[in-house]
């Protein structure tokens, strides 16, 4: 159960609209790197997780909950950009210079250009859950494995890049109160990239590697569990690096350089089946 508050988690405000920038902003949406995608994965990995304590559990609803406000703030920071962008195509259309760009034959290279269309014809000047091209949010890329060191390292992997687009957002703003708003998202990034880390810390760590570590490793194969195969085609090895050479991060084995080469045969299959429609053409 679920309940809310009226009032947005932090502040929204915008002096200075700016409809291209409201493009740009979907994109922390309903990008791959966006909003909608670390609170739907944080919900169901809470969803999913197990005993024997729920502490895990609890720590992802409380986070993901916190990330539909943050969806809320970036949906008011897109209407709010939205404000000077057409109401409609035909209202006073020879005197907006958005609209003008497509009725009236100005510099085509317009503000128009760097909108979405859907924000004019499908939402009425709101946000939506799509990304800055438009594509809309699929949700294919949601990582809830039910190992939680697994998807710990995928949330950390999450908020890296969300803070790396939340950090190229701010650059791009002009408003000082996107940049605000922005400034309080990233702040948030920080939080979640430490706090994933801590969890993979207090499950062990490195010594917790590799994963899943219920997996008997003496039944992996001992030759090649550690190399790093190395696939220049000619034949030359890589200089020593921490990958390459030296104790694992587990510590359970010794970094080796291995050459890459074939260790099997040339397959050959045999005729296909004259069911299988993969008959080969008569030339």
């Amino acid at each position: 159960m679920f309940s809310f508050d009226k009032r947005l988690q932090y502040p929204v405000k915008v002096e200075s609209p700016d409809p291209i920038f409201a493009r740009m902003l979907q994109q922390a949406i309903g990008g791959v790197e966006g909003e909608i995608r670390v609170c739907m994965q944080y919900f169901f990995q809470a969803w999913g997780a197990r005993g024997p304590t729920t502490k895990y559990r609890d720590m992802l609803l409380n986070t993901a909950t916190e990330e539909i406000g943050h969806i809320e703030m970036l949906a008011t920071a897109v209407a709010l950009n939205l404000e000077t962008a057409p109401a409609s195509l035909q209202e006073q259309g020879a005197k907006d210079k958005i609209v003008g760009a497509v009725m009236g034959g100005e510099n085509p290279r317009h503000t128009i250009e760097g909108m979405l269309h859907r924000h004019v014809l499908s939402t009425g000047m709101a946000a939506f859950p799509g990304n800055a091209e438009g594509v809309p949010f699929d949700m294919s890329h949601i990582y809830a494995s039910g190992n939680l060191a697994a998807d710990m390292y995928c949330n950390v992997a999450a908020e890296s890049t969300g803070r790396v687009l939340a950090v190229r957002l701010y650059n791009a703003a002009h408003d000082a109160g996107m940049k605000d708003m922005l400034h309080f998202m990233i702040a948030r990034d920080t939080m979640h990239q430490q706090q994933w880390l801590a969890v993979i810390e207090e499950l062990g760590g490195n010594a917790a590697l590799p994963i899943p570590n219920s997996f008997p490793q003496e039944q992996e194969n001992q030759q090649h569990n550690y190399d790093f195969f190395a696939t220049a085609s000619d034949g030359s090895v890589p200089p020593p690096a921490r990958w390459n050479e030296g104790p694992s991060m587990d510590g359970k084995g010794q970094f080796t350089v291995f050459p890459n080469v074939p260790m099997g045969e040339e397959p050959v299959l045999g005729p296909a089946r004259p069911d299988s429609g993969a008959q080969l053409e008569q030339m």
